[in-house]
């Protein structure tokens, strides 16, 4: 495919960066020298300085060729403006990076497809979801949901005492005699190395694994793992960003308690006329003693969402030390996700692998409605919809040409969410659940179209 991506920020350059390992034909148009310069060094891409709504540089990167247009600059005004014209001057699809979240909620209502922009995407919105999800699934440190929660993509570390330890996948699933649940892929403890599980794979300690089940299989999870279900009631936030101000507000809608620190007096004083469900306190989340006035020892979990990833880890550091549940932190370097499980934060969430993920799906094969790369691990989990007519329609999965790196997690029918064993017959409609390594997705993606 041939993409142009406007802005070379952390989500445009990660974004780039991802596309070029598959050799995509990549155009990353910036007005800034030394980000365009760094892309320009590092990866194997066009770059184009200049501004991305002049119609003379969209000629030049030959945007009348291309098959899709992103626009992840720091500026809705100009990622919208981009779309616009990129699909006037002939672009077959656009998407626009937005930080007002109402264009979304009112995209049936402004008709934003009729301007020329075919999806809008807010990073800030992605991670306030992410974050209300790992908070409903509070055991695991890392959750997704596919058709509204008919599968759920969890993920655990297990740790020592957990039942699976030293279990193969067959030993494991036969604690129960109706299967609901599927692990799909493993990294070894102290490794990079993703494993797509078999029947005779072995659960080891240490081991991250992630799983696809069905909402009856989550507390079959519970018990395999090890993990207790916990009750999360009072939430505390650190930063009043925007997305600290996201989840705030859907964590409030949700009937949550939360409290939230901002160190900015004005900004402190906003956010208590907007949020009048939350208790706004203002002053510095870094502070061990104020945390501690404000009771940090009574909350089920705390989130830092501030502009500083290092204060982020700091103080769920020190939440976690008071007995905290359950630690969220935000952070923009990709390699602290490795950090996270050995120096003890739940999880960590970071806009670029969310923003990165939503867009994806718009440039794989086939009919994908949903897709989601799992965190500081070289694996994708897409939802593709059975065509009629395709390879996989009316097909049995064991009868399936299936690669050995990839693996089919489950099956939504009619709604319903199901375990997909070798007997499972296929047919048009369904939407599939696949976990592959990058080296499968081309097979994965011919099966489907």
């Amino acid at each position: 495919m041939k993409i142009i991506i406007a802005g070379a920020g952390e989500v445009g350059f990660h974004l780039a960066k991802l596309l070029s390992y598959e050799a995509q034909d990549i155009t990353l148009i910036d007005s800034n020298t030394d980000s365009l310069a760094y892309a320009d060094n590092h990866l194997d891409i066009k770059v184009l300085r200049g501004d991305a709504t002049s119609v003379s540089v969209l000629k030049e990167a030959k945007v009348s060729k291309s098959d899709l247009v992103i626009g992840v600059t720091s500026s809705e005004t100009t990622n919208i403006t981009l779309c616009v014209l990129a699909k006037q001057l002939g672009c077959k699809r656009t998407i626009a990076r937005i930080s007002n979240t109402e264009f979304i909620h009112s995209r049936d209502e402004i008709k934003f497809t009729e301007l020329g922009i075919d999806e809008l995407i807010s990073p800030e919105q992605l991670a306030a979801i992410e974050i209300q999800l790992l908070l409903n699934q509070s055991a695991f440190n890392d959750s997704y949901e596919f058709e509204n929660g008919a599968l759920i993509m969890v993920g655990t570390l297990l740790q020592h005492g957990a039942p699976f330890i030293g279990k193969s996948v067959k030993e494991a699933a036969a604690f129960f005699p109706e299967l609901n649940f599927v692990p799909i892929a493993i990294q070894r403890f102290g490794t990079q190395y993703t494993l797509i599980p078999r029947g005779d794979t072995i659960f080891n300690e240490g081991d991250q694994v992630y799983f696809v089940t069905s909402k009856e299989g989550v507390d079959e999870l519970y018990k395999l793992s090890g993990k207790v279900k916990e009750s999360i009631k009072n939430v505390m936030i650190l930063g009043g960003s925007k997305i600290g101000f996201k989840a705030a507000r859907d964590l409030c809608g949700n009937r949550f308690r939360v409290k939230l620190l901002e160190k900015d007096k004005n900004k402190a004083f906003d956010l208590a006329d907007e949020l009048p469900d939350a208790l706004i306190i203002n002053g510095d989340g870094r502070n061990v003693e104020l945390l501690e006035e404000e009771e940090i020892t009574g909350m089920d979990a705390f989130i830092s969402v501030t502009g500083n990833s290092e204060t982020n880890i700091m103080s769920c550091l020190v939440a976690k030390s008071r007995g905290v549940k359950k630690t969220i932190a935000l952070v923009e370097n990709m390699d602290y996700f490795q950090l996270s499980q050995s120096i003890g934060i739940d999880t960590l969430i970071n806009k670029k692998l969310l923003a990165a993920n939503n867009i994806f799906r718009h440039i794989r094969k086939g009919e994908v409605v949903a897709i989601t790369r799992l965190n500081n691990m070289n694996a994708e989990i897409l939802e593709f919809v059975v065509k009629p007519g395709s390879v996989i329609d009316g097909q049995v999965i064991k009868d399936l040409d299936f690669p050995r790196s990839a693996i089919i997690g489950g099956v939504i029918r009619n709604g319903e969410g199901m375990i997909a064993l070798g007997e499972f017959r296929v047919i048009s409609g369904d939407r599939v659940v696949v976990c592959c390594l990058p080296q499968s997705i081309g097979k994965v993606e011919k099966l489907f179209f």
